[in-house]
């Protein structure tokens, strides 16, 4: 029974993350996105200034803001009448570990490629001289 509870708690707490990584790569898939948190990581700002280098209303920048807290990529706090954005690189770290262990199978196989083609340079005979003649 025991390990029936700890089996289920590992399954819901892989869905959990499993799940929060769905929201990181849906938060990044958007270039929008992709560059407020490119502005906040050289500091805290507040929507107005994010809103600033893009032709969108500050409804639409707070759906993108929403959509990146919600992926817990940026959190907003409150400083009497502004309420600043700040990149939670914490979270961002996630993704990136787990792009890390696919980058980790892709460069193996890369490897395991290279090898192969160095195999086959070295087993093909040497051409001697002219083919015509």
């Amino acid at each position: 029974m025991y390990s029936t509870i700890m089996l289920n708690s590992k399954i819901k707490h892989e869905e959990a993350s499993s799940d929060q990584l769905s929201l990181i790569f849906m938060a990044l898939a958007d270039p929008t996105r992709r560059a407020i948190l490119d502005r906040l990581s050289k500091g805290q700002a507040t929507v107005n200034e994010l809103a600033e280098p893009f032709a969108l209303s500050l409804p639409t920048i707070s759906k993108h803001l929403k959509v990146l807290e919600k992926a817990g990529l940026i959190s907003r706090g409150r400083n009497a009448q502004w309420r600043p954005c700040r990149l939670e690189p914490t979270t961002l770290q996630q993704g990136t570990d787990w792009l890390n262990q696919y980058r980790q199978l892709w460069e193996g196989s890369l490897n395991t490629l290279e090898r192969y083609v160095q195999k086959l340079q070295t087993d093909l005979p040497q051409e001697k001289g002219d083919k015509n003649g």
